[in-house]
C-alpha cells in the first residue's frame, strides 16, 4: 500500500498536468502526455531535491518547491515536442 508522502505526490502531479493540459489545450492523447510528464517531472523534481538537500516549501518528507520545478520542467518539454508548429509537414504530392 503506498504511503501518504507517494499519494500527496500522485495527486498533486496529476493536478499539475490536469491543469497544465486546461490552460495549454489538445485533445486526449495531449493530456495522457501530459499527466505522464507531469508525474515523471515531479517525481525526478522531489529526488533532486532529496539530493541537494532543499527545505523549501516541504510537505512533510514531500520536497514540493522542487518537484513542481521538475513538473514544470516536463511539461513545457512536452509540450515544445508536441507542438503544432513542429508538426509543419510539406503538402503531399500526387
Amino acid at each position: 500500500m503506498p504511503g501518504p508522502t507517494l499519494t500527496l505526490g500522485f495527486i498533486l502531479a496529476t493536478l499539475f498536468g490536469a491543469l497544465f493540459h486546461l490552460i495549454v489545450g489538445g485533445d486526449a492523447r495531449r493530456l495522457a502526455l501530459f499527466l505522464l510528464a507531469g508525474w515523471i517531472g515531479f517525481g525526478v523534481g522531489h529526488v533532486v531535491g532529496v539530493a541537494l538537500q532543499v527545505n523549501l516549501f516541504n510537505i512533510g518528507t514531500l520536497r514540493v518547491l522542487t518537484a513542481f520545478f521538475g513538473a514544470t520542467v516536463a511539461l513545457v518539454v512536452a509540450m515544445l515536442l508536441t507542438s503544432q508548429r513542429l508538426r509543419k509537414r510539406a503538402p503531399r504530392q500526387g
